[in-house]
């Protein structure tokens, strides 16, 4: 049974940063392709960045390029994203997945940029 458990969001001020983790489990994980997607109220779900399978790849939504860094540990089966310089528009529930054929949602981590 594939899993997928988002943590590390919150509420942080314009400029801030926060780290996303995301612990997966349930499929080969050093197989895919992983990526972070979020969506924000009233939005439908983006992609925000993927990496591949061996960590040396990576791609990313032109609002959050030079500001969020995406990365993976095989050895534990997680993914994180780091985010800096956060925006009030980078508001959203953010979730991880595969990023080709993605599996079932988890719940996702709420994360909100405001003063």
């Amino acid at each position: 049974q594939v899993q997928l458990v988002e943590s590390g969001g919150g509420l942080v001020q314009p400029g801030g940063s926060l780290t996303l983790s995301c612990a997966a489990s349930g499929f080969t994980f050093s197989l895919a392709t992983m990526a972070w997607y979020r969506q924000a109220p009233g939005k439908q779900r983006e992609l925000v960045a993927h990496i591949t399978t061996g960590g040396n790849s990576y791609t990313y939504i032109s609002s959050v390029k030079g500001r969020f860094g995406i990365s993976r540990d095989n050895a534990k089966n997680t993914v994180h994203l780091q985010m800096n310089s956060l925006k009030p528009d980078d508001t959203a529930v953010y979730y991880c997945n595969t990023r080709y054929s993605p599996y079932g949602w988890g719940q996702g981590t709420q994360v909100t940029v405001s003063s």
